[in-house]
């Protein structure tokens, strides 16, 4: 059975409840190992044959561990099947949904040398509640400039499980037409 590694890296939760779902939809066929990207930079990519990373986006930008654990392992993520996923609250708006039109993972991809095979953009979750005082007036600055939810006593969850899951279906066929 093959091991696959599902990173993440996650701000306020989204993206690790993501990560969670897809390594329990990928762990009917293989193992899978979930961690956070911030305490596993130094992981040993020879232990697994398949990897995905998930990240979030909060202010135009991924955390500085993506980047680095990118650049650090891109040989070997591109030798094996891998996958990208990013969150972020712009792909609440379906146009916004795909590495093509979303700007953010756009760029990333353009600013590393790993080469997912496969890549996607799910939206994440608006947590007003959970927010410092600075996040919250930020985060309702950006969602009024954007036509998004202003009110502050509100959780919104913007993801879509199905896609997430029609990703996870995507990647068992990915490896498993992949030899190693």
């Amino acid at each position: 059975m093959k091991k696959t590694l599902v990173l993440y890296s996650s701000r306020d939760g989204q993206t690790k409840a993501i990560a969670s779902y897809i390594a329990s939809t990928l762990s009917e066929t293989m193992m899978c190992d979930v961690q956070d990207l911030a305490i596993s930079m130094d992981i040993d990519l020879a232990n697994y044959q398949a990897v995905v990373i998930g990240a979030s986006v909060r202010y135009g930008h991924f955390q500085r561990a993506l980047y680095q654990f990118t650049k650090m392992n891109a040989v070997q993520l591109n030798a094996m099947p891998s996958a990208f996923f990013a969150v972020n609250l712009t792909a609440r708006k379906p146009e916004k949904r795909t590495p093509q039109t979303n700007a953010y993972t756009r760029k990333f991809l353009l600013a590393t040398p790993w080469q997912p095979k496969q890549c996607s953009v799910f939206a994440g979750a608006l947590r007003y509640p959970r927010y410092g005082w600075l996040d919250k007036v930020m985060i309702k600055l950006i969602m009024k400039m954007t036509g998004g939810e202003t009110d502050t006593t509100k959780e919104v969850e913007y993801t879509d499980w199905q896609d997430v899951g029609r990703f996870a279906q995507e990647f068992v066929r990915l490896t498993s037409s992949t030899v190693r």
